[in-house]
């Protein structure tokens, strides 16, 4: 795929960053000032504040590398950088942004690498669309500092972690900022200056081209995972790589410039996952007690369902409000059927032949997509995939929980249609689901079923997913 953009992460990337705990000290009245001024007033001094918010940002910090989480700077700071203070997430709200600004602007050091401006106007002039993708708790301190470096106008999009609410290296971030540049992921170069958040993410969401800039600050934490496509020391030497990558562009512009069918999507339940023994552990849970569903139980969990799938209701909730539709009011009891259900959603299996299909497409040239109704992150449908060999082969994956739509919502398509650069004629849509299949022929695109609901009409039926690699139009 021909490259259309080039991403930069923020700290240790586009600015370098350090600190000392005697910086810190000095200034930690900034913190003081900006807690005092909605009548917070802590008992301890600034060594032992300094102090207390280093250690709970390393705290935080080894959370989120296992949730991938951006919390609130409210919940950060009164679950880990004032932990043990008694202060609420509540109490912290009023000043909670403020306090995240100061600390990603005052208690670090920071300096634009001085090169970066020349790079981006280089990298502008080239013709490819340049976005950022950082890992902030404040919204105000990457715009801010852009702006300060005089290098904001460069930028778009830019997509932090405190407002999608997912950290690097969640893949989710980096599919979602290249949906916003209406680019496929393997179009997309990633620079970033840390291996476990910027190479195995854009790794993960299958970036062309993922690049290491070496930062000479280091606080110490395992930076390991994936292996950079280029380590470079400063950002100067970006450019004749991404020469390379045109040149090599120019020579072979891609099979798929040539065909009448260039990107192919899916659904993701049935297609290329099942669920060989679906709601078995609710079923477990379920025997054997005494239930109370409330009156309309079928309508209600449908209605929870949609709103779980497009997003308005978080998933733990979800499983909790439909526990309580059953007539379960006990918390232990609520407790362990949240956890049975848990189970459930994460009991799948591959669908036979899907791996390597999905993978000779690849080969062939084709894009890939998947676009999935789901209540689960579809970065946990990516773990499955990669599981198997086939999880950083997308171009693009859209989500009715990350969209706040589901099929047959003509958005969902034309969002994958759109990101993909190509017409709804050129793409080919592969479900199962009659509503589904009827959703991409009303946008144009052609259509092939596959474990289909009776009455399904589509361009082709196939009986195994392996089939598709026989399918005219899909060979190579």
């Amino acid at each position: 795929m021909m490259l259309k953009a080039v991403f930069f992460d923020m700290g240790g990337t586009i600015d370098t960053f350090r600190y000392s705990r005697q910086h810190r000290i000095t200034e930690a009245a900034c913190i003081r000032e900006c807690l005092g001024r909605t009548g917070i007033m802590l008992a301890c001094n600034d060594t032992e504040l300094a102090d207390l918010i280093t250690r709970g940002a390393s705290d935080y910090l080894q959370w989120n590398l296992v949730s991938n989480i951006e919390l609130s700077p409210a919940e950060i700071w009164s679950r880990y950088f004032l932990k043990g203070l008694g202060i609420s997430t509540a109490e912290l709200e009023p000043a909670a942004e403020e306090l995240a600004f100061l600390y990603e602007t005052r208690l670090f050091i920071r300096e634009m690498r001085p090169e970066v401006p020349a790079v981006l106007a280089a990298v502008k002039a080239m013709g490819l669309k340049i976005g950022c993708i950082s890992n902030t708790q404040s919204t105000r301190q990457v715009p801010e500092n852009l702006k300060e470096y005089g290098i904001a106008d460069y930028f778009d999009p830019v997509v932090l972690s405190s407002e999608y609410g997912r950290r690097k290296p969640d893949p989710a971030i980096f599919y979602y900022a290249a949906r916003l540049a209406e680019v496929p992921t393997s179009s997309c170069i990633y620079i970033g200056d840390k291996i476990s958040r910027d190479i195995l993410g854009a790794q993960r969401a299958g970036f062309r081209t993922a690049i290491q800039i070496r930062h000479p600050f280091d606080n110490g934490d395992p930076d390991e995972g994936a292996s950079p496509d280029f380590i470079i020391q400063e950002m100067t030497e970006l450019l004749p790589i991404i020469e390379e990558l045109q040149n090599q562009d120019r020579q072979s512009p891609g099979l798929e410039m040539h065909r009448k069918v260039k990107a192919v999507f899916f659904d993701a339940g049935d297609i290329l996952y099942y669920r060989p023994h679906r709601d078995m552990h609710l079923k477990a849970f379920l025997k054997g007690k005494t239930l109370h569903p409330h009156p309309g139980f079928e309508q209600k969990k449908n209605h929870l369902r949609e709103l779980a799938y497009s997003g308005k209701l978080r998933r733990h909730s979800y499983y909790e409000q439909v526990l309580r539709l059953h007539g379960f009011t006990d918390p232990d009891e609520i407790a362990e059927g949240i956890n049975a259900m848990r189970q459930d959603d994460y009991n799948v299996e591959i669908i036979d032949g899907a791996a390597e299909t999905v993978r000779q497409l690849k080969e062939r040239g084709f894009l890939l997509g998947i676009i999935t109704d789901t209540a689960l992150s579809f970065s946990r449908k990516l773990d499955w995939f990669e599981e198997h060999g086939f999880g950083r082969v997308w171009d693009t994956v859209i989500s009715s929980k990350e969209i706040g739509a589901r099929k047959p919502c003509p958005e969902m398509y034309r969002l994958a249609i759109t990101q993909a650069g190509v017409k709804p004629c050129e793409t080919i849509f592969v479900g199962h689901k009659r509503s589904e299949i009827d959703g991409a022929k009303a946008v144009g695109m052609k259509t092939i079923a596959l474990n289909f609901d009776e009455g399904t009409q589509a361009d082709v039926f196939i009986k195994d997913i392996r089939d598709l690699l026989q399918v005219p139009d899909l060979q190579s």
